[in-house]
């Protein structure tokens, strides 16, 4: 009885070992798998900026009470509708004055005229000296001045009239009016905001590198080389498509940053001034080298993927990764179509580790994400 005691422990002992023994070769096998080359392509976001193409602050020009609003916020006005309308009694009243200065300059002017005619005549006929008609003839001319000064006056007081009555310089939408009526407005107070949305700008900044790159194959007569999708806050792509137009003239020193300027159509008018978004320019590849992102990963801002040699081990190879497709990513450099490397498993594999792998085609990869 103590034999068989005895045995079937060391049966038990030997089963478990065998079965550790199993689980260890079954931890060690590993899906691995080739890169694929594609001709596909890709996209990349840029936080943009949406500016009305029109846009101007609406202020006085002179001081005065606020008599009236002609229009509500949000409402749309046509260029030269009549916005707001300052008292203007002093303004009448100094444009009143000026043209009274102006009669009594042109009549004075008049006399003047007439004197220096009589004048004339007189030191011709040498009556007068000489000196006497060169002193009406200053007046005269002096006369002639006041007039012109007058007349300065009396445009200056029209102009200031004017001013009073404020209106749309181009048709677009109204802001917020921030004062109401009998509010005390100075020169230059801020009345309003007006917009003309039926196009807009979008303004976002690329890198040094993504410019040189745009700009290798940037044309302004090719079109389609300048078009871009705009994606609205809501995630939504707007419905028109638009065109890179320029960039700034230099590069910030500070970001490293260039700013382009690209133009969209808003033909539902559904952007307003001010709105934020993501430009969309989209890349194609031809013949890219293919990975999952499941195959990678970083250690101090490098990415490495596990390449099983002809032994069956497993060694780290930095790769560089040239854009990102869900679940996949381009590689510029690292790995070719012969290698093959650890699809999963890569958090327990090491440097060196010898390994027992099982070939998953990049098809099978592909259909299973269902992202082709």
């Amino acid at each position: 009885m103590k034999y068989c005691i005895v045995f079937l422990l060391g049966l038990t002992a030997s089963l478990f070992s065998c079965s550790n023994e199993q689980k260890s070769h079954s931890a060690d096998a590993f899906p691995v798998t080739s890169p694929i080359v594609l001709d596909t392509n890709t996209y990349v976001d840029y936080v943009a900026e949406l500016n009305a193409v029109q846009y101007v602050d609406v202020r006085a020009q002179v001081q005065g009470y606020l008599e009236k609003v002609h229009v509500d916020e949000g409402s749309f006005v046509k260029e030269g509708q009549l916005l707001f309308s300052i008292n203007d009694r002093e303004y009448k009243e100094a444009l009143s004055k000026a043209r009274a200065l102006l009669q009594i300059a042109r009549t004075e002017s008049k006399s003047a005229e007439l004197e220096l005619a009589s004048t004339k005549i007189l030191a011709e006929k040498k009556i007068i000296s000489n000196i006497e008609y060169e002193m009406a003839k200053n007046k005269y001319e002096g006369m002639k001045a006041r007039v012109d000064e007058a007349l300065s006056q009396e445009a200056h007081a029209k102009q200031m009239l004017s001013y009073t009555s404020i209106r749309a310089p181009f048709s677009g939408t109204i802001n917020r009016i921030p004062h109401k009526l009998g509010s005390l407005i100075e020169e230059g107070t801020l009345l309003t905001n007006l917009s003309h949305n039926d196009e807009v700008y979008a303004y976002f900044d690329v890198s040094e590198k993504e410019y040189l790159d745009f700009m290798s194959k940037f044309t302004r007569k090719d079109k389609d080389e300048r078009e871009v999708k705009l994606i609205l806050a809501n995630g939504q792509q707007h419905q028109d498509i638009g065109l890179i137009e320029t960039m700034d003239g230099q590069i910030d020193d500070k970001t490293g940053n260039i700013a382009f300027r690209a133009r969209f159509k808003n033909t539902s008018k559904l952007i307003k001034h001010g709105s934020s978004g993501k430009i969309r320019i989209e890349k194609d590849y031809d013949n890219a080298i293919v990975i999952p992102q499941k195959s990678t990963f970083e250690i101090q801002d490098r990415v490495f993927v596990f390449v099983v040699d002809n032994n069956g081990v497993a060694r780290m190879r930095q790769v560089e990764i040239l854009a990102r497709i869900p679940h996949f990513f381009m590689i510029s450099k690292g790995v070719n179509v012969n290698d093959k490397i650890l699809y999963e498993g890569i958090q327990t594999a090491s440097d060196g580790m010898k390994v027992v792998s099982r070939f998953v085609s990049m098809n099978e990869i592909m259909q299973d994400l269902s992202t082709f």
